[in-house]
């Protein structure tokens, strides 16, 4: 059978590998697909650049629509990047009648609505895995593997700029400006690095596999968005005291009033196996009716990493590229005339449990009041620890660390603002979610 041919837009990091995958292991994966694949062209900014990792055997072209409206490629892949650019190619090639291969998370999280839309209007595909957690196939294994069952809740580190320096920061005590610099030298962060640290990245990814997971419409701005900027290492000190580890995750659960979807540092047992991912890896955690937990684990960004999911998108349009559109896999697992409009909850209707730290006058009296407040709200607490600080002009103070059992997070609020307008109260209250994941 006539190899199928593709369409390359971009050949920077995960274009190149998925370039070298694909010419690497191209009999094994036509041995798998069905027939051979092949990279008919390439778009690239520079011919010169790119010419050095596909040879001289590929056409390179400088006009991306040069390959969206050749009629001998029948699949583009996306692999540039951002918002509008991004979306007016997909758009286009989709137009023409092409299946897309991307791993653009953010593109998937703001426009993936209309993207899958007009997708299914031409009656083509658009694959995605690479756009969440790179080489760990989570997209497929939602979408396909646990499609018998009832899917309850998912929390992953799904942003491995974070998780370094989170791993960092309880390794060598340093606080979070520090390890920052550091990740930025070694090259795990960006010189502009807002989207990862201040919890974007992580948030379009778990809109999309909360998507898949629940049957509604992608709404990443509908997620509770919170990064790690603020965090001190003095806090990641007291968790570990407390048996626990802290990381960024992206969370989503069904509730009985409707879907939480959040962002935000957690503190996790150190006990699960997700406390205990390091570096710059990813885990996503899902915990469904009939399989229980299951933890996804590998490198979530990387040249091959990524292509590898790359690859596996095309093999898979490959092989349905000539079946009944209407009996592919859906986009978003569930059929779209089926999508729920169970809503998402705002961040204050959130139940989950809670790490506080205090710095507060030593004084007699200060801890009854902090705990009367909480008992007034209904706020049950689970562990309490005292750790005297130096005197600071000569007024003694001391750190007061409460862990809470489950409380809704608008009676929290309120709890806090009421400890925080105590004269006993010397700083902001620290406050970071906590979550068990049994």
């Amino acid at each position: 059978m006539k190899p199928i041919q593709v369409g390359l837009l971009g050949i920077g990091t995960v274009g190149s590998g998925t370039f070298n995958v694909l010419r690497r292991n191209q009999e094994e994966i036509r041995r798998r697909a069905g027939r051979g694949i092949e990279i008919h062209s390439v778009f690239a900014r520079s011919i010169e650049r790119a010419r050095k990792v596909v040879g001289d055997d590929v056409k390179v072209v400088t006009d991306a629509n040069e390959i969206i409206s050749n009629p001998e490629i029948d699949i583009v892949i996306e692999l540039i990047g951002g918002y509008e650019i991004a979306k007016t190619l997909v758009m286009q090639a989709i137009a023409a009648g092409k299946h897309v291969v991307t791993a653009n998370k953010a593109l998937l999280a703001v426009h993936g609505t209309e993207i899958f839309a007009a997708a299914r209007e031409k009656g083509v595909m658009v694959a995605f895995e690479a756009a969440v957690a790179g080489g760990i196939p989570i997209i497929k294994a939602l979408r396909e593997g646990l499609t018998a069952n009832r899917i309850e809740w998912i929390a992953g580190i799904i942003n491995g700029t974070t998780n370094f320096i989170l791993s960092e920061m309880r390794a060598k005590g340093l606080d979070f400006a520090v390890v920052l610099k550091e990740a930025q030298r070694l090259g795990y962060a960006e010189a502009d690095p807002t989207f990862d640290i201040e919890g974007v990245d992580a948030a379009h990814k778990v809109a999309i596999v909360s998507a898949i997971a629940f049957g509604v419409p992608v709404q990443f701005e509908k997620a509770y968005v919170e990064g790690i900027t603020k965090l001190q290492a003095a806090d990641i000190s007291y968790a570990e005291q407390l048996g626990y580890r802290l990381k960024l995750l992206g969370i989503t659960r069904r509730r009985d009033t409707g879907i939480e979807l959040r962002v935000h540092p957690t503190l996790v047992p150190s006990k699960r196996l997700i406390a205990n991912v390091e570096g710059a890896m990813n885990a996503v955690l899902v915990h469904a009716d009939a399989v229980g937990t299951s933890l996804y684990y590998g490198k979530g960004a990387g040249s091959e990493p990524t292509a590898s999911a790359v690859v596996a998108d095309l093999v898979d349009v490959t092989r349905l590229h000539t079946a009944d559109p209407h009996h592919r896999v859906p986009h978003l697992a569930f059929q779209h005339d089926s999508l729920a409009t169970t809503p998402i909850l705002p961040i204050e209707e959130v139940v989950t449990s809670f790490y506080l730290r205090l710095q507060v006058a030593d004084q007699a009296g200060v801890l009854a009041r902090i705990t009367g407040i909480l008992a007034e709200k209904g706020i049950s607490i689970d562990a309490l620890l005292q750790r005297p600080q130096d005197a600071d002009e000569g007024q003694s103070k001391t750190d007061v660390i409460i862990m809470t059992h489950e409380t809704v997070e608008g009676r929290m609020n309120e709890a806090i603002a009421l400890m925080q307008a105590l004269p006993t109260v010397l700083a902001p209250i620290v406050r970071i979610r906590k979550e068990e994941l049994n």
